[in-house]
């Protein structure tokens, strides 16, 4: 059995730490031995514990840093580690200096965002990237922004994010719609988000007055999650007069419930890779209104023909794709019955897993 060793600087609750679980819940003590380090607490740490994963807190003060790289070998020695893990840029050159003290290990990067990088982190990745056993991008978008970033092109797997298909699911029942006071003619708007500048709430919440404008459908959006600009865009609500149309849940658990009580998903992300959580809608049969940014277009497209794309910062056009959802119903059931099939056939979990482990045992 495998021993692999999951490689985070922060370990929080964001897509990247839900991908670093999901494949530690299927891997650990099946197929691998798993372990987790990181730099900065977070919520991953007790939910790696709870799956019975050890885990270990290593500095990491920088890309650079030889005194993590160290500390990372002499632990990865220590346990026998056969692969490290890596998701961000950090991690990953230290996981890769961390090689120069012990060779045998092997290093698997997994890049979650489409960014383009600096001159320094260009000829870095030159560098050291060649020295990595392989490179995980998550959306055809990523392979190419990776590849103008210097990364070796036959290095870099396309493995998209899946999420789990069932074929005898039954959609739960919903009380959300009776706990917020919302009637069942209502057609309700979602967004699960973490409330932070990349995932574009502001632009969401503009369109909506623009669609408030235009429709005189009955219709409610949640906005479910929390962060940092949670206060400034519950005072934008108010401020564009659309107390009446938007609600604010807060951080949920329940997102299954909230998910089968709504009609339609709006992704407002102005840099996305491939979303757990437009994936996670479209299992449940909920069709999706993304911006055509990063992996989006892997998912949204003509081909798995499961809801629209539209330009992001276009507030015209996020209500012109709302108001065609909720008025051409054709259109819309379309949607609906094409996006299980596409979790089912594009982005399943089990493929997802496959892929990934058969990256950490190709020869």
């Amino acid at each position: 059995m495998i021993k692999v060793l999951y490689l985070l600087n922060h370990a929080g609750k964001g897509g990247t730490e839900q991908y670093v679980r999901i494949l530690t819940e299927d891997f650990h003590q099946k197929k691998a031995e798993c372990f987790f380090a990181y730099n900065e607490d977070g919520p991953l740490v007790e939910q790696m514990e709870g799956l019975g994963v050890e885990t270990f807190q290593i500095p990491m003060k920088h890309p650079f840093d030889l005194q993590a790289a160290k500390k990372l070998s002499s632990l990865c020695k220590k346990l026998q580690i056969d692969i490290i893990h890596t998701q961000f840029l950090r991690e990953n050159y230290i996981a890769i200096l961390s090689r120069i003290f012990n060779p045998k290990v092997q290093v698997v990067y997994t890049n979650h965002f489409i960014l383009h990088n600096n001159i320094i982190q260009k000829l870095t990745n030159r560098l050291l990237i060649p020295f990595e056993k392989a490179v995980i991008a998550v959306c055809n978008r990523g392979k190419e922004v990776m590849i103008s970033n210097g990364l070796p092109q036959q290095k870099i797997k396309v493995v998209f994010n899946g999420v789990k298909y069932d074929a005898d699911y039954l959609p739960e029942s919903s009380n959300i719609r009776k706990e917020l006071g919302i009637d069942e003619d209502t057609f309700v708007l979602l967004s699960l988000s973490r409330f932070s500048s990349e995932k574009g709430l502001d632009f969401l919440v503009k369109s909506i007055a623009q669609f408030s404008s235009i429709s005189r459908e009955k219709f409610k959006c949640l906005m479910v999650g929390d962060g940092a600009l949670y206060d400034e865009i519950k005072g934008m609500v108010t401020q564009l007069g659309l107390d009446e149309y938007v609600i604010f849940t807060g951080f949920r658990t329940d997102i299954e419930n909230i998910i089968m009580g709504s009609d339609l998903f709006i992704n407002s992300s102005s840099n996305e890779a491939l979303s757990f959580a437009i994936l996670e809608v479209l299992s449940k049969g909920v069709p999706v209104i993304a911006t055509d940014v990063g992996g989006n277009s892997d998912i949204i497209s003509k081909e798995n023909d499961c809801g629209i794309l539209v330009p992001f910062g276009d507030e015209k056009a996020m209500a012109q794709a709302i108001n065609q959802m909720i008025i051409e119903k054709d259109l819309y059931a379309g949607y609906k019955r094409n996006a299980p099939i596409v979790v089912r056939d594009k982005f399943n979990l089990e493929i997802m897993l496959k892929e990934t482990y058969n990256l950490y045992i190709k020869e």
